[in-house]
């Protein structure tokens, strides 16, 4: 009996031994790379960064602040806000097609916008998975991260409309009391999801048709949130939640329809592009992206975090809720329709 015992214990003690090693191999292999990437990037030392002009430049700091801590870098972070991602992407494409380099090293963009650079090739691939970033949040090949989400439905005044008669759904949006009075951005990409999405390319088209007749006041994101908050217009079809954030923030007339659903929910992804001065410094910057760290300056400067990483805020948000994501093999379709629906509306 005590041989049988003694024997136990040392197969025991045998297989805490393998698993330990194990560990400790894993986290070798995880560390050796981002150790190596760390020092390259402190050599490059330097990092043009592209992203959302809702960040501002308190947001961008504290990102810059919170990365250069967590690798024990210097590195001087040039943030450079969007006017318009869609302009702005289209900038990056005709830069490569003329054989220049991009202005920027990593940009930060929906994920339309990188679908558009990677129908073009135009990402710096790399293996995010080797450095413990989950498969699932890994998008374009290699090509991009998926680190925060959006969080899209209809917006109101909320001093000349109440929450009783606040839209209930996207289809209320078509009822002649809204005539003339409801904005549609230019992002039409989010009409686009709701096509390979839940409601199908026919009845989504239907509804642009129909949200065409309504006498729509088109313009930009920026614009659309001014006019919301002025009552130029008492609705807006898709106001991404960054701005709902800013009027809660300042006090500012302007509140989600919050029981519409489908929820469109695109996402930032942080990408590297093609070209890039300074690659090393914006792959170290793209893996940052999906630690707590930078997904507590988002919530904080932003309002928005992840729906795919637990213990953040949007993670809770998105339970119960039906959201529409986007896959990449849905992109050209998006994109094609997004231009479409721009048509329809007006937008030129």
């Amino acid at each position: 009996m005590r041989s049988l015992r003694l024997l136990y214990s040392r197969l025991l003690y045998s297989g805490l031994t393998a698993v330990f090693a194990v560990v400790q191999w894993l986290a070798f292999a995880t560390a050796a790379p981002l150790d190596d990437l760390i020092a390259a990037a402190r050599k490059e030392g330097t990092l043009n960064f592209y992203g959302p002009s809702t960040l501002k430049a308190d947001g961008a700091q504290a990102i810059a602040q919170a990365f250069n801590k967590k690798y024990a870098t210097n590195i001087n972070i040039k943030f450079i806000p969007s006017g318009s991602m869609t302009r702005d992407v289209g900038k990056v494409v005709t830069q490569a097609v003329t054989g220049g380099a991009p202005e920027w090293d990593v940009m930060v963009a929906t994920d339309a916008h990188h679908a558009s650079l990677w129908l073009r090739k135009l990402h710096k691939p790399f293996d995010y998975k080797a450095l413990g970033v989950a498969e699932n949040l890994i998008d374009h090949d290699g090509g991009s991260i998926s680190f925060v989400h959006q969080y899209i439905v209809p917006a109101y005044n909320s001093s000349m409309v109440s929450a009783k008669d606040a839209p209930r759904s996207w289809e209320d949006l078509l009822q002649p009391k809204w005539k003339g009075k409801v904005g549609v951005t230019t992002a039409t990409h989010h009409l686009g999801r709701l096509a390979v999405g839940p409601w199908g390319e026919e009845k989504t088209t239907a509804y642009v048709k129909a949200l065409a007749q309504q006498d729509p006041i088109v313009g930009e994101l920026g614009p659309t949130y001014t006019r919301l908050q002025l009552g130029e217009i008492l609705v807006a079809l898709s106001l991404t939640d960054s701005y709902i954030h800013t009027a809660k923030q300042t006090g500012a007339p302007v509140a989600e329809a919050i029981e519409v659903q489908p929820v469109i929910a695109p996402s930032y992804h942080v990408g590297v592009l093609k070209g890039a001065q300074h690659p090393n410094a914006a792959h170290l910057f793209a893996v940052f992206m999906t630690m707590p760290e930078a997904q507590q300056v988002w919530e904080r400067a932003v309002g928005v975090s992840s729906a795919l990483i637990p213990g953040t805020a949007y993670y809770q948000k998105a339970k119960g809720k039906q959201l529409i994501f986007m896959s990449k093999d849905q992109s050209e379709k998006v994109e094609s329709l997004a231009k479409r629906y721009g048509t329809i509306i007006g937008i030129r």
